[in-house]
């Protein structure tokens, strides 16, 4: 019987809550973050790593981009399959259908790369369903390795039959990877929609934000850092971009603040990013010292302040 409950879960809502509840993904997850995150951790500061996440160069996440290489190709392979277009041209032992898988094999390779190193800076459900994403994935790409073989073997068919299961596995893979990106806004700009207050309005008491100082307030719903330095009140939006984090709570020096829980680095100054896996530079707000109070405004991302 079908749910009559509008506000109730949808099947996909449902399958997806409950994958993220099996001991065993939990166990694996453990122990597979026990791995990866002391690697991790070596090489944060690597520009290498940075730049695997998409980083301050790109503006987004490499990885969605670099998954759609896999699908695409091992997609065309089905399609070059059922036209019958996988028989190697005369003198060669690579067809159409096994360029495309090989190449296919490749990207995957790379894709894989980088979904490791977003793995590295999810958490708790995200980081469950991540590794079953990855999971789908490298049974996919081993499918597609199978096939591969199979084809250059000479046996067609069966390269044929493990190409079209791989290619199923990889798309339930890509669903997942969906309901990460979309459903759980993993990886996306946590502060694209942030403006307001569309006035200027009182934060905090002048003498509470002594010269060095660094606090976090609320403001007309909006969340805000502020820190003075160097004769200035600098203001950007306290949630991290990246991940959501208030970066109040995290540590300041030299006019930089880093995130506490993925560890980006912001200037406070003007928001840019000094160090990923963050995106997007935080949105800066203007800010000014009137009547013994500071006062904040929104305004677009990077615009100047006064402290007159």
């Amino acid at each position: 019987m079908a749910d009559t409950d509008p506000g109730a879960p949808v099947w996909h809502q449902r399958a997806l809550a409950g994958i993220v509840r099996w001991p065993w993904l939990k166990d694996l997850t453990d122990r597979t973050a026990a791995v990866v995150d002391p690697v991790y951790d070596r090489f944060r500061s690597n520009p290498l790593l940075e730049l695997m996440h998409g980083g301050r160069w790109v503006g987004h996440s490499l990885h969605p981009a670099l998954s759609d290489l896999p699908i695409g190709l091992w997609s065309a392979t089905v399609l070059l399959d059922a036209a019958g277009q996988d028989v190697p041209p005369a003198g060669s032992r690579l067809d159409p259908s096994s360029t495309l898988s090989a190449a296919g094999l490749a990207a995957a390779a790379a894709t894989a790369a980088t979904g490791v190193a977003d793995w590295s800076v999810s958490d708790a459900e995200d980081r469950r369903a991540g590794l079953f994403h990855g999971l789908l994935n490298a049974a996919g790409t081993v499918l597609q390795g199978a096939s591969l073989a199979a084809r250059l073997s000479g046996h067609r068919p069966t390269g044929r039959a493990l190409g079209a299961a791989s290619l199923t596995v990889t798309v339930a893979a890509a669903y997942i990877g969906g309901h990460l990106v979309q459903g759980r806004a993993l990886m996306v700009n946590r502060v694209a929609t942030h403006t307001g207050p569309q006035r200027w309005v009182r934060a905090v008491a002048d003498d509470d934000l002594p010269v060095g100082a660094t606090t976090g307030v609320e403001v007309e719903g909006r969340r805000v850092l502020l820190h003075r330095a160097d004769g200035e009140v600098h203001a950007i939006d306290d949630v991290c971009s990246h991940a959501g984090a208030l970066l109040h709570r995290g540590e300041v020096t030299d006019c930089t603040v880093v995130c506490p829980l993925h560890f980006s680095v912001f200037d406070l100054r003007d928001g840019h990013i000094v160090r990923g896996p963050a995106h997007h530079p935080q949105p800066v707000l203007p800010a000014r010292v009137r009547n013994g109070w500071i006062e904040v405004r929104g305004s677009a991302p990077r615009a100047r302040r006064s402290s007159n």
